[in-house]
């Protein structure tokens, strides 16, 4: 397998396999934790976004930029926690690894496939309520893409198994 690992990949199992985090994600209760914070600080962040985008106000901007290096500290963790299995190519991957990414997918997808259902119901339900829609729509399609783009680190961090203890 790793004759045909490029010097990039090599180096990303390097930084994926790095365990000074390893506190954060260390049993299931943490991991279940980290994953938590992060869709709390996903949440917080788009809404700064969102409220900045379509209200203009300077303190949203300060709160979303306040809150991009713990949503990046906490993303690294989740990573970290998974040794990169959505972040490695497939050939730096094993068998067991690249079945587990296409598992973590497929759930991913499952779940986001539902979410969007909802999403969907609930602004056409809106909309035969008599609301306007355009700007309800707007906001929800950009959860939706955000949550679609983050569901399978999540699945794959609320996976995660404990590390084997040192002997």
């Amino acid at each position: 397998m790793n004759a045909q690992l490029t010097r990039y990949d090599r180096w990303m199992q390097q930084t994926m396999n790095r365990r000074e985090a390893a506190p954060l994600y260390a049993t299931a209760g943490r991991r279940r934790a980290l994953v938590a914070v992060h869709i709390g600080l996903t949440v917080a962040t788009v809404t700064a976004g969102l409220t900045m985008a379509f209200g203009g106000s300077m303190i949203a901007a300060w709160v979303m930029l306040a809150l991009v290096l713990p949503w990046c500290i906490a993303t690294g963790g989740i990573n970290a926690s998974t040794r990169g299995l959505l972040e490695l190519r497939s050939r730096a991957l094993d068998e067991r690894q690249r079945a587990e990414r296409s598992e973590v997918l497929a759930r991913a997808h499952r779940i986001t496939t539902g979410l969007l259902f909802a999403v969907a119901a609930a602004v056409i339900g809106y909309g035969l309520a008599g609301g306007s829609t355009g700007r309800p729509a707007l906001m929800a399609l950009v959860a939706a893409v955000i949550v679609h783009w983050l569901m399978p680190m999540w699945v794959a961090g609320l996976r995660a198994q404990d590390e084997p203890d040192d002997e």
